[in-house]
């Protein structure tokens, strides 16, 4: 399974996470177990897949400021994951994606009907695991799942016109990433009994940090080559897919940009001479450090949440990700 590195240099922190997490596996497969076969196996699919189990993590460690033993904290971290999953299901779908995870995906596996209703069961089993938990998280969990699916359709329309297109990005990542981040740092500290203004900051934190994780993925997806990263450089970029650093340097192509500006907005950059053109000034550009701007900014607002938490050794983890989130795309 990838990890998201995390500072578990605490022994009796690891010991609870790395616990925590094997519970969630088998929480994970017992949710997808059901008597039609078929459905088993395509829920098993991304399950078995791995992942990094970031947002389980976060629940763990959340839940380290009350008690990380409460029945609860173990179940949510499920359905979180279980929601999350559902997502790639559809995301799958909708981005016609052939591989998720170094797999096939589910959609080119079967077909586009069966990811949808694969996807369909997972949030089902999540929501009724979160049945279990109380009112308030089950009105939590309806309310992120609407924000989810409002990222989602504001990501497939677009911009507004006259809308700012890199504040309708921002808004999208927080809708459709940060919203299920955050609510497993709330789900984590409220359900271990943590105290109120614990579970007050948490949120928010997450979140931040959320928005930080996926805008240090836009950057690396430019500057970074593919042995650091796992990935073909400029893969955003050549599905015309218009991350952070493309908005910057389209909302201000600056001197000498007017050829990267054209390559953004009118060039086949399958192409693969013209990929390398529009990476390679991409990379130069001021935008690159505009979106560093961005990243550092959303990875203070993080930290500022987090300095205020008690000093326990989950703070140091969380404040481990700030950093790392940072330094990452170094």
């Amino acid at each position: 399974m990838n990890t998201v590195p995390v500072d578990l240099t605490d022994a009796a922190l690891a010991a609870e996470v790395v616990d925590g997490l094997a519970l969630v596996e088998d929480g994970l497969r017992e949710a997808a177990e059901t008597e039609e076969a078929l459905l088993e196996e395509a829920s098993r699919h991304l399950i078995d897949a791995g992942g990094k189990r970031f947002r389980a993590t976060l629940v763990l460690l959340a839940a380290q400021f009350g008690n990380p033993r409460d029945p609860r904290v173990v179940p949510a971290a499920v359905a979180i994951e279980l929601t999350h999953l559902a997502t790639l299901y559809h995301d799958d779908v909708m981005d016609e994606a052939a591989i998720r995870r170094g797999h096939p995906s589910a959609n080119s596996r079967w077909d586009n009907t069966i990811a949808i209703l694969t996807g369909d069961y997972l949030f089902a089993r999540a929501s009724r695991i979160v049945a279990d938990l109380g009112e308030e998280a089950i009105k939590i969990q309806a309310e992120t799942f609407a924000q989810l699916v409002h990222g989602q359709i504001a990501e497939t329309i677009g911009p507004r016109p006259g809308q700012d297109p890199l504040a309708h990005y921002l808004r999208v990542v927080q809708d459709k990433t940060a919203s299920l981040i955050a609510t497993a740092g709330r789900f984590g500290a409220m359900l271990s009994g943590a105290p109120a203004g614990v579970t007050a900051r948490m949120a928010p934190a997450c979140e931040a940090l959320g928005v930080a994780f996926q805008l240090s993925d836009d950057i690396l997806d430019v500057a970074s080559d593919s042995a650091e990263s796992g990935k073909t450089p400029g893969t955003d970029l050549r599905e015309g897919v218009p991350t952070l650093p493309v908005l910057h340097a389209l909302r201000d192509p600056g001197p000498g940009g007017e050829r990267l500006q054209e390559l953004l907005t009118t060039a086949d950059l399958t192409d693969p001479a013209l990929h390398a053109e529009a990476l390679g000034l991409l990379r130069a550009h001021p935008a690159m450090k505009a979106a560093q701007a961005d990243l550092q900014y959303w990875a203070k607002l993080a930290r500022d949440e987090i300095t205020a938490l008690p000093a326990v050794a989950a703070r140091a983890a969380f404040e481990a990700l700030c950093d790392y989130v940072v330094v990452r795309t170094g």
